[in-house]
């Protein structure tokens, strides 16, 4: 094939864009964890820390993607898109990251039922998004490319369901809840939340440019 021809000696850009995928979906199943056993502060320390470890891996990757694209002359596909997608992964693993920490810093004492349903949407999209990366370094084929255009439009159906989630979510919250403090926090949460799926949706979108100018 002749993207494998391509690939760099010093590395392969599909397999490091596999690894980051991963840990996004470790960071995700962590922060799932926590949230679902968050009145426990044992366990909540403990998968706050696994978020943290996923992030800081999917970090050195990031940095090896972009210290490798800086010394390889040939690269698969445009040098650009991979600069590209793997910050904007990278993006994700931080968003998931920041809103372990925010819970944390702004004292959220219990999850309400739109952060379930966020958080589960927000693990669904991390999942379709790694799905996706290992399609990419096979695009020229044509089922390939299809199945990949047809992940990325589940991504985006996700987004949306997100969205809708967080606009109910914030309507219920001005109107039940009297606690101004509590309104503050549980508004900047939702929007973090929601911020996860839209960044999967930016992934996915970058995915979508790198198939349709390659396959």
């Amino acid at each position: 094939m002749l993207f494998s021809k391509l690939l760099p000696r010093e590395g392969n850009f599909f397999e490091m864009f596999n690894q980051h995928a991963d840990r996004i979906v470790e960071a995700a199943h962590a922060f799932s964890r926590l949230v679902a056993n968050y009145s426990d502060l044992e366990k909540r320390a403990l998968y706050n820390k696994e978020v943290d470890n996923a992030e800081q891996a999917a970090d050195r990757i990031t940095q090896e993607v972009n210290r490798i694209l800086h010394t390889t002359f040939i690269t698969p596909i445009d040098r650009d898109q991979i600069h590209q997608l793997i910050n904007t992964m990278d993006d994700v693993a931080d968003l998931i990251q920041d809103s372990a920490e925010t819970m944390a810093l702004y004292d959220v004492r219990h999850m309400t039922e739109d952060m379930l349903r966020l958080t589960d949407l927000s693990v669904k999209c991390c999942e379709r998004l790694k799905d996706v990366v290992a399609l990419i370094g096979n695009v020229r084929d044509a089922g390939t490319a299809a199945a990949a255009l047809k992940t990325c439009e589940e991504i985006d159906q996700l987004e949306s369901d997100a969205d809708h989630v967080m606009r109910a979510a914030m309507s219920r919250l001005f109107r039940e809840e009297p606690d101004v403090r509590e309104i503050i926090k549980l508004k900047a949460v939702y929007e973090l939340l929601e911020t996860i799926t839209d960044k999967c949706e930016d992934v996915a979108n970058v995915i979508e440019g790198i198939v349709l100018e390659n396959s």
